[in-house]
């Protein structure tokens, strides 16, 4: 296995999850740091963008964050989600092989193509290089660059499925 260097995506974001970070993660190899980073940007990706209205059931429904196909982060998620809450809501974790549209999920990191959920009021991240293009459709897409964890965010995407990002979060995004 080629061992490779994985480091935060720029000072500002590095910053910006430190401060936002509850824990540290310790990690010995690259491949688990690499989904350490990136279960850490889902997590904070939350706080950084706003749902529509009818997004939720109800006032109080759970805040779901869902991981379609193989699960690259183990426990490092859930340990990332444990106790918290997103907008006054708790954080509910869901992991199945597909989700379709109405599963309820407001946050869906996958490796399928996304494009089956534009419309819906989904923030669907994904991976540049996964298979099946999965990028295709997601409004957020990790990338790695000079082996840094970095994202590009598809403003119109997001914009489809109703959702809105903040300018910081924008900020930090890469250009495709």
């Amino acid at each position: 296995m080629e061992e490779r260097t994985v480091r935060w995506c720029s000072p500002l974001a590095l910053s910006l999850l430190l401060v936002l970070a509850g824990a540290p993660v310790s990690i010995a190899s690259a491949e688990p740091l690499e989904a350490a980073v990136k279960a850490t940007f889902l997590y904070k990706f939350i706080a950084f963008v706003a749902w529509p209205p009818g997004a939720f059931a109800t006032a109080d429904s759970p805040f779901r964050l869902c991981v379609e196909g193989p699960d690259p982060f183990g426990d490092v998620l859930d340990r990332a989600v444990a106790g918290q809450s997103a907008g006054g809501r708790p954080i509910e974790l869901m992991r199945r092989p597909q989700f379709e549209k109405g599963s309820g999920c407001h946050l869906l990191y996958g490796t399928m193509p996304m494009d089956r959920l534009r419309g819906e009021p989904v923030l669907t991240v994904s991976d540049a290089d996964a298979p099946g293009g999965s990028a295709a459709g997601a409004v957020i897409t990790f990338v790695l660059q000079e082996d840094r964890v970095r994202f590009v965010i598809d403003a119109a995407t997001a914009q489809g499925n109703r959702l809105a990002i903040s300018s910081k979060l924008m900020s930090l995004s890469v250009r495709p």
